[in-house]
């Protein structure tokens, strides 16, 4: 890349997301179509001496410390774990990794994961929200001084804006689902939605029309029953706003224009159902046989024949609720009689979990 007054020539956008930020450029798909693959890996090579290696740089100048993580050596080799470090400052961690024209840094912590405690926080959902106040303004410090470093040094690079924050110290619901609707790449302002893809994505549940700002009923995913508005998403899916601050997405099927029955019972069986066999197969594993017979009674009262649903072609039991596979038959889905009829065809088969067969 030619260099300018001390800066480089190298185009690119810089985006933030949940306690991260992201690299992208477009170059890559030149190279490559006038040097071919060669042309494309000199470019990808060029990406992390001038990019990659310069956010290392810049973390180490902050007081974080980057290591070539171990295990992916173990597991992957060198020259594949290469292309990422782990890295640490106190409590705060972050991946770093370069892929094709991308370049990822993932903060995260573990002092505040309440949901997903388990890799040391990476996949808690929510990361901003959930880390205590000082450790969220080092992840700041570090993105923004990341940023600004390589905007000061490439010529090309701009800073994206992140996509509008719903809540008190952001935007309202309806404004973030205006803003949505417009950034799906489908948007039609004459609709102000994406065109309706498939038949049926614009019916409800009880058969009636739906349209942008139609007062609706819908079923959150705990089955809640909600009221609001709703506005078209993308695949069937909208968004219900049901209060200043308070925005749902509802596939289409789940949204009533009547009322459908009580709104005070909550529709979760299937949510119960899956819940009760997991804490079962729990107490199993724990040979806790007393508390095992009482969530069996719980969940088949009157002791009923019970059933598992073997799939032939996956090799793989069904799961709770014929949701997912498992290949371990005490993970299996207990099904009962009534449950199972029409399952006896091929590629499935019925196998009692007793010596009691299907009626």
């Amino acid at each position: 890349m030619s260099q300018t007054i001390g800066r480089i020539d190298r185009e690119g956008r810089i985006c933030f997301h949940d306690a991260s930020l992201s690299i992208w450029e477009e170059g890559i798909a030149a190279a490559r179509n006038a040097g071919g693959w060669k042309g494309a890996n000199e470019w990808e090579r060029q990406f992390k001496r001038d990019v990659f290696l310069r956010i290392v740089q810049t973390l180490n100048r902050l007081g974080w410390t980057c290591v070539i993580p171990p295990e992916m050596i173990k597991q992957y080799g060198m020259s594949f774990a290469r292309n990422r470090r782990y890295c640490r400052k106190g409590d705060l961690q972050a991946d770093l990794e370069i892929s094709g024209r991308c370049v990822e840094l993932k903060m995260f912590q573990n002092v505040n994961a309440p949901d997903r405690p388990d890799n040391d926080g990476r996949y808690q959902d929510d990361k901003e929200k959930h880390m205590p106040y000082v450790m969220r303004l080092e992840m700041e410090r570090t993105r923004r001084r990341i940023r600004d470093c390589l905007c000061n040094i490439f010529t090309g690079y701009r800073f994206e804006q992140p996509r509008p924050k719903l809540g008190f110290d952001g935007v309202t619901a309806l404004e973030y689902a205006a803003h949505r609707r417009r950034t799906t790449g489908h948007y039609v302002a004459a609709l102000d939605r994406a065109r309706i893809g498939n038949v049926g994505e614009d019916k409800s549940a009880d058969g009636y029309q739906l349209e942008n700002g139609t007062r609706v009923y819908a079923q959150d995913r705990c089955g809640r029953i909600i009221t609001g508005v709703a506005f078209y998403d993308l695949n069937g899916q909208w968004q219900v706003v049901t209060g200043r601050y308070d925005l749902v997405r509802v596939w289409h099927k789940q949204i009533w224009i009547e009322c459908p029955g009580d709104p005070r019972v909550k529709r979760n069986s299937h949510q119960r159902r899956k819940r009760l066999e997991g804490e079962l197969q729990k107490a199993i594993a724990q040979m806790n046989f007393e508390r095992a017979a009482v969530l069996r009674n719980v969940l088949f009262p009157g002791n009923p024949a019970l059933f598992n649903v073997w799939h032939d072609e996956h090799r793989l039991f069904h799961c709770a609720n014929f949701c997912g596979y498992t290949n371990d038959r005490s993970k299996a889905g207990r099904f009962t009689a009534t449950e199972v009829a029409g399952w006896r065809v091929a590629p499935n088969k019925v196998i009692p979990i007793d010596d009691r067969e299907v009626a």
